[in-house]
């Protein structure tokens, strides 16, 4: 693994995996920014922005940029997190020169058109309404809206359907000026390629990206709403249940991840093996972890028949409070090491997995941490680390919301 990270000039970061042994290269543009940083009024700016600088360039229509990804077999995408944005690009190596030249483009140069922003509302009111006809979306949703009740965390990603009615151009115009600098963004790039060339395509495709380094001042979350019910004709109740939990910088980071794997990030899990394998009353059980830069969330999400999801969620907290109580075994820290372990491992075979790994790694942590690293970090973590983290992380204050048919109350 042949790894380098440098600093342009313009206050670009560029970071490089050269992979001898793959025909592939993945690019990706990560971006310091995502929906937390945005005012309230303009809630989904950062997702309407993405979605705006496909639709063409100074240069590049939004049909050359497509017809010039297709014809070589590749893909290009983005999405909007809670704090960044992410473009990418995958293709065969031997064109990574003309994608990093389209990304360049597309981030440094978009039409940013009257016309495009009015068809592109109309788009993401349908992507709105998708995902309201989702019951677990919308379960997720009035989650996370608890979880971190009047705060950015708590939002939507792609905002509400008011804010993106009323989001003007020149809103969105400004947003890109003052938050796509150069020093607020990572270049990424995997695969079979040589370092010392795609720092100069990158120099060459960003030249006009503009210096500056775009700073939000984040607001810690506050209170916390217990959830609720939310009517709806579905055949099935979704509930997800969780937490508070820690940053991503946190020192039990890894022992937080061997709590949730036991828990339920696996086939071997507790509530994997007590709901799904033993009882038969859902098909999908799990649970998840999030972290963010000065707090975080645990989530358990369950698909259960109105009739049996009372059992389901007293099973939930059975197992969230044996865990706190009780801690896990020498055989299951075993397991979850060796799951965590071997998953990291595993992916980094593929371009696009080492690509993220670089840009998230420098754009959320700031700076590149060594597999290795990585790696005994897991091996590091006792049972007494996944004790703390369990009582710290699981046995905090929690909130529930269920979405389905009102009997299940």
């Amino acid at each position: 693994m042949t790894e380098r990270v440098v600093r342009l000039d313009s206050g670009l970061t560029v970071a490089i995996d050269e992979m001898a042994s793959t025909r592939s290269a993945s690019i990706g543009v990560w971006v310091g920014v995502g929906s937390r940083d945005e005012p309230n009024a303009s809630s989904g700016v950062s997702h309407f922005l993405e979605h705006l600088l496909f639709k063409g360039t100074d240069r590049l229509t939004a049909r050359d940029i497509s017809r010039r990804v297709d014809r070589v077999g590749g893909d290009i995408n983005a999405y909007t997190s809670k704090e960044h944005t992410v473009f990418h690009c995958r293709v065969p190596a031997r064109h990574v020169a003309d994608s990093i030249s389209i990304l360049g483009d597309v981030i440094c140069s978009p039409s940013l058109r009257a016309d495009d922003v009015e068809s592109e509302r109309q788009v993401i009111s349908e992507e709105l309404a998708m995902d309201d006809d989702s019951p677990e979306d919308v379960g997720f949703r009035e989650f996370s809206s608890a979880l971190f009740a009047n705060h950015p965390l708590g939002r939507d990603t792609a905002g509400e359907r008011e804010t993106v009615a009323a989001m003007t151009g020149e809103q969105i115009r400004q947003f890109h000026r003052e938050r796509y600098l150069a020093g607020s963004m990572v270049i990424s790039v995997a695969g079979g390629v040589d370092a010392d060339s795609v720092i100069a395509m990158v120099e060459k495709a960003f030249t006009p990206v503009r210096p500056g380094r775009a700073t939000t001042a984040r607001e810690a979350p506050g209170s916390i709403d217990p959830g609720g019910h939310l009517d709806d004709d579905t055949e099935q109740v979704h509930l997800v249940l969780g937490g508070r939990a820690i940053p991503r910088g946190d020192a039990d980071r890894e022992a937080l991840d061997i709590a949730n794997h036991v828990l339920g990030g696996g086939l071997s899990s507790r509530l994997f093996d007590e709901i799904r394998e033993r009882r038969g009353l859902a098909y999908s059980v799990f649970s998840s972890v999030s972290t963010f830069e000065d707090c975080g969330a645990w989530t358990i999400y369950a698909g259960s028949q109105p009739a049996t999801a009372p059992a389901v969620r007293e099973l939930i907290e059975v197992e969230c409070s044996r865990l706190v109580d009780e801690g896990i075994t020498e055989e299951e820290l075993a397991d979850a090491k060796g799951f965590l372990q071997g998953a990291f491992e595993l992916g980094l075979e593929d371009s696009g997995a080492r690509m993220s790994r670089l840009g998230g790694s420098l754009t959320l942590l700031g700076r590149l941490v060594p597999v290795d690293e990585q790696l005994a970090r897991w091996a590091a973590v006792e049972l007494d680390d996944v004790a703390r983290v369990a009582e710290r992380v699981f046995g905090g204050p929690r909130v529930a919301v269920s979405v389905g048919p009102s009997q299940s109350q």
